[in-house]
């Protein structure tokens, strides 16, 4: 396998990692309504829209990697870290699950723009 090509394929792999991870956390946020009993009121509107939302931008960016996913993905797991306070339910289950599904979220997406600025996509060229 040519260098050019291990390097690309590396690149990718830590990309799709990230969104996968993403997918992943976002099915669990989703979820985690039922498994850890909050089923009601803000936290779990919360918790239901932000996993869709996660995981939509994830399958997205699998799909077709673009930079305005990971921006928003930043965006939507900083919220997700801060809804407790402002949506008033800190304190609670609901609360921690959302603030470390938050910071995760948000560190994968930091990640990935990092990563992408520090080796931003080369165009190619023909002789």
């Amino acid at each position: 396998m040519s260098p050019l090509r291990r390097r690309a394929m590396t690149e990718w792999s830590n990309a799709k990692i990230c969104d996968v991870l993403n997918l992943i956390l976002g099915a669990f946020l989703f979820v985690s309504q039922w498994i850890f009993g909050f089923t009601s009121g803000a936290a779990a509107t919360n918790a239901y829209i932000c996993g869709i939302v996660i995981a939509a931008l994830s399958i997205a960016a699998l799909a077709a990697f673009a930079v305005w996913e990971e921006w928003l993905n930043l965006i939507v797991g900083l919220w997700v870290l801060v809804s407790p306070w402002v949506l008033g339910f800190a304190g609670t289950t609901a609360a921690t699950v959302q603030i470390i599904v938050g910071i995760v979220v948000a560190v994968l997406a930091a990640i990935e723009l990092w990563l992408m600025y520090q080796r931003p996509p080369r165009a190619t060229t023909h002789s």
